[in-house]
C-alpha cells in the first residue's frame, strides 16, 4: 500500500493532561471538572487506584467508576486505559498515576524485585546490579507511554506531588539548601513519577493547597494558554474550550489585554520556558514591550532570572548525569 500525505489539520485531536498536586489541592475534582466540561452530557470513565475515593464525588458528576487493584504494574495501567478508550469515552480521569512509579507493585517495587533475585542481600552484587535492575520496569514502562499516546480519548492524569529539597554550592562556595529545581515540576514540587513521563504530555500543571485547582503551568505551550486563565481554578468552562480546540475549532479571542493581563502572559511563558534557548527567546521578545509599568518589569526581570538558574542548573545536572 502506497504511503499518501493530505492537508494537515486539527481535527478530533487528543490531548494529555497532567495535573500535580499535594492533599488538599483539590487535583481529583479539578479532573473531574475539566473531564465534565470535554464530555457534556455524556459520561466520561475514572479509573481509581485510591480505594473508591473517587465515588465521593458521584453526586457532583456523572462518570463511570473503575477500580485499580494492586500490582500498579505499567501493563494494568494501559490495559485499563485501552479498556476505557474501546469503551468510547470522551474522557478518562487516571487518579493517580503516582501508584504507577510509587505504589504497590508500581516500578520502584519492580526494580526492588529484579535487585532481590539478582543479589539477594549482598551489598557488592547489589550494588553491581543497579542498573540491570531497572530494565524490565522501565522497559515495562516505555511501553505503557506508547500505548497512551494511541489513546484517542482525552487523557487527565493525575499525580501526586511531594516538597523536594537539595544541597547547593552557592555564592562563596557555601553548600546551601533550596527547593529542588526540576524541569517538571515547580516551586520544589516534584510529582511522584517516573521522570520522563511529564515530557509526554500535552500540558502540565502543578496545584497548591493554598489555592485548590488554580493551575500553575509546568508544561503550557502558546496555543494552550488561552484554554486555561491562569488567575482562577480550572473548570468546566476549560474542558468544554479544550474539547471544541481539539475538534478542530478557534481559540477564543481576549479582549485588548491590559497591563497585568500582558505581565501575566509574558511570566506564564517564562514559567513555561523548557529549555534556554525558549528563555532568552522571551527575553529579548521582553526587551521589546513599552507598556508595562516599572514594578512589572521588576517582577518579570526576577522571574526570568530564577527560570534561567532553574534550567541551567538541570542542565548541568543532566550533563553530569551522561
Amino acid at each position: 500500500m502506497a504511503f499518501s500525505f493530505r492537508p494537515a489539520a486539527r481535527e478530533n485531536v487528543s490531548l494529555l493532561i497532567g495535573l500535580s498536586g499535594a492533599s488538599g489541592s483539590g487535583k481529583t475534582f479539578t479532573g473531574m471538572r475539566l473531564a465534565h466540561g470535554i464530555a457534556g452530557d455524556r459520561p466520561f470513565a475514572v479509573i481509581d487506584t485510591e480505594a473508591g475515593r473517587a465515588k465521593h464525588y458521584a453526586d457532583q458528576f456523572k462518570f463511570d467508576h473503575g477500580d485499580l487493584m494492586p500490582p500498579f504494574t505499567p501493563d494494568r495501567y494501559a490495559e485499563a486505559i485501552a479498556a476505557a478508550d474501546k469503551a468510547g469515552y470522551p474522557a478518562i480521569v487516571v487518579d493517580s498515576t503516582s501508584h504507577e512509579w510509587a505504589g504497590e507493585g508500581g516500578i520502584l517495587d519492580w526494580q526492588e524485585h529484579e535487585l532481590q533475585r539478582m543479589a539477594g542481600d549482598d551489598y557488592k552484587k547489589r550494588e553491581a546490579c543497579k542498573m540491570a535492575a531497572w530494565i524490565k520496569p522501565k522497559m515495562a514502562h516505555k511501553q505503557m507511554v506508547q500505548r497512551l499516546l494511541q489513546v484517542r480519548a482525552h487523557l487527565i492524569l493525575c499525580f501526586r506531588a511531594e516538597p523536594k529539597i537539595e544541597m547547593v554550592r552557592g555564592e562563596g562556595g557555601k553548600m546551601e539548601i533550596r527547593e529542588k529545581q526540576s524541569l517538571t515540576g515547580l516551586h520544589g514540587w516534584i510529582p511522584i513519577t517516573e521522570k520522563n513521563l511529564p515530557y509526554e504530555l500535552t500540558a502540565s500543571f502543578l496545584l497548591m493547597a493554598d489555592k485548590p485547582g488554580v493551575p500553575l503551568p509546568i508544561k503550557l505551550q502558546a496555543q494552550h494558554r488561552d484554554l486555561f486563565p491562569l488567575d482562577q481554578p480550572i473548570t468546566e468552562a476549560s474542558g468544554e474550550r479544550l474539547a471544541a480546540w481539539a475538534r478542530g475549532g478557534v481559540a477564543p479571542t481576549q479582549p485588548t489585554p491590559d497591563d497585568h493581563d500582558v505581565a501575566a502572559d509574558i511570566l506564564a511563558a517564562i514559567v513555561a520556558a523548557n529549555t534556554l534557548d525558549d528563555l532568552e527567546q522571551i527575553g529579548r521578545e521582553l526587551k521589546g514591550v513599552t507598556t508595562l509599568s516599572t514594578s512589572s518589569v521588576k517582577k518579570l526581570r526576577e522571574a526570568f532570572t530564577a527560570r534561567r538558574r532553574t534550567l541551567r542548573a538541570a542542565t548541568a545536572h543532566q550533563q553530569e548525569a551522561r
